[in-house]
């Protein structure tokens, strides 16, 4: 069944697996070769879950669920993030909030649960209808009230929060928030109305803690571990209870898929990648069946586009070059076929090293097209040789409750990836016009009719 804008619910039932997030490689050949509604997924994926709580379930009442299923348990901790601010010339906050970890009876991560500042449609308009006395009741099962000691802190520097972070206790009394930091200051928390302020000894603002905003607690986004086997499974574990515990997929909703950055690192694929979220938009959210109403996506910067053509162009241009250069002194030389042959490869290489070189003179210029992490794919890790999560972000997938139809689309995603790496170009479309014509062609790229 779907709720409204045809997004997914899942059915009952499913098995509670380990997730394996440990793997190092791309591909796992040893998992199975089918899942419960279709072939396995082979890359090792980070899944990203957009879900919100009915009235009286908060993020920490389904991770604790799902900690009891796995035989583990379930840590209070903060989660950090952004949010726009109302403060002019301030274009945003940074701020900690409550989130929670699961681990398996093994100790290894499962999940984590944490706020989605995106989720606020469902918020505002049910804030509305109880302002209006349209409320509907609470029913949902394990419903209670929210507990008081659910707080945020926030802060306009981001180093200053990691340090409130440290040293603050995430499942601490609200009361308490910011002492540990006072004292690392050498200043006494200051009282206003129900926000706790801490400024340093010149007065300097250092952060604030405030009591959550009423329904905050209930947005929660599912981040799993690496899943190296048995996808379908692994989702179903986390999206079982969340459906039986009333979560629904909230208006603005989407699923994220991380994979493994490492084999995109190349000019040939990441120029492919490029060209398949940028000239096949329309297709690929018409395929996926993207969601609207979903607040950060945007199209790939025109001037990455145009970067990744150049340089293609001007890389085709010295490798044919060096490649007949080769050829005709081979002739001149040889006298047998492996002569040519060595000339051959040392041509579609163009010296070897070259390679890492042409790579390395993309990702820098790359790096100045306006590339950002809110757009269809985050590619921003691929930016910097060492960035702390080394992933590829696709970022078009639907709100879904839905294990089966998650993995479904993460197949036909990454089919797409398997194409990209190929040294072919990835070509344009020739039927944008005809939206079902360009989904036709886009599936002929990913070699599959499903």
């Amino acid at each position: 069944m779907t709720t409204r804008g045809g997004r997914d619910v899942a059915a009952p039932g499913g098995v509670l697996p380990t997730p394996g997030g440990g793997a190092e490689s791309t591909h796992d050949p040893a998992g199975p070769a089918h899942g419960p509604s279709g072939p396995a997924l082979r890359r090792r994926i980070g899944v990203e879950i957009e879900l919100i709580a009915p009235p009286g379930v908060d993020r920490g009442v389904l991770a604790r669920r799902v900690a009891l299923a796995a035989g583990g348990a379930a840590r209070r901790v903060s989660h950090t993030d952004s949010e726009p601010s109302l403060v002019p010339g301030m274009g945003h906050f940074w701020h900690l909030t409550p989130a929670w970890e699961v681990s398996d009876a093994h100790g290894a991560p499962v999940a984590s649960f944490v706020d989605d500042i995106t989720i606020a449609d469902d918020l505002r308009r049910e804030h509305e209808e109880a302002r209006a006395g349209r409320a509907a009741p609470v029913t949902a099962p394990g419903a209670r009230e929210p507990s008081p000691d659910l707080w945020r802190v926030l802060s306009d520097d981001p180093r200053l929060l990691r340090l409130v972070a440290d040293h603050s206790d995430p499942a601490g009394r609200f009361e308490q928030s910011l002492d540990a930091a006072a004292r690392l200051f050498g200043t006494d928390v200051q009282v206003v109305g129900g926000v706790r302020r801490l400024r340093d000894r010149a007065g300097a603002s250092i952060a604030m803690a405030a009591p959550l905003a009423p329904g905050r607690e209930r947005p929660c986004e599912i981040v799993t571990a690496p899943l190296t086997v048995d996808h379908e499974a692994a989702l179903e574990a986390l999206l079982r209870p969340a459906s039986e515990l009333g979560f629904t997929v909230p208006v603005e909703a989407a699923v994220h898929l991380h994979v493994d950055g490492a084999p995109f690192r190349s000019a040939h694929a990441f120029a492919n990648l490029v060209r398949l979220f940028g000239h096949w938009r329309g297709a690929l959210h018409e395929l996926l069946d993207t969601n609207p109403a979903c607040t950060r996506l945007a199209p790939m910067p025109p001037a990455l586009l145009t970067l990744v053509e150049e340089e293609a162009a001007a890389w085709a241009a010295v490798t044919s070059g060096a490649r007949t250069g080769a050829r005709a002194d081979a002739d001149a030389d040889a006298e047998d076929d492996d002569v040519t042959t060595a000339a051959d490869d040392d041509a579609t290489t163009a010296g070897g090293a070259a390679s890492a070189e042409r790579w390395h003179r993309l990702q820098q210029a790359a790096a100045r097209t306006g590339l950002l992490k809110y757009m269809d794919v985050n590619l921003t890790a691929l930016l910097t040789d060492s960035p702390a999560r080394d992933t590829v972000e696709v970022r078009i997938l639907p709100g879904s409750l839905s294990a089966s139809a998650i993995t479904a689309r993460a197949r036909l995603v990454e089919a797409l990836l398997d194409r990209c790496l190929e040294e072919a170009p990835l070509p344009h479309p020739t039927t944008a016009a005809s939206p079902a014509a360009a989904v036709a062609e886009l599936r002929a790229l990913a070699r599959t009719d499903r």
